[in-house]
């Protein structure tokens, strides 16, 4: 089971989407939400309350 690369969370196979960037580096989301906040508005997951990553206080 793939971690998703923005939250952490765990999700099962065949679902989610992979994202493949220039540089071959694969990331894999668990939802549009993830995809959405990490590509589209470079969002950090350290500063995003939701994901498993978040960090109080920076």
């Amino acid at each position: 089971m793939p971690n998703c690369s923005f939250c952490g969370n765990l999700y099962l196979m065949g679902e989610g989407k992979t994202f493949v960037q220039k540089s071959g580096k694969i990331l894999r989301f668990c939802s549009a939400k993830c995809e959405k906040n990490m590509l589209k508005l470079n969002r950090k997951a350290r500063h995003t309350k939701w994901t498993k990553h978040y960090v109080k206080g920076e």
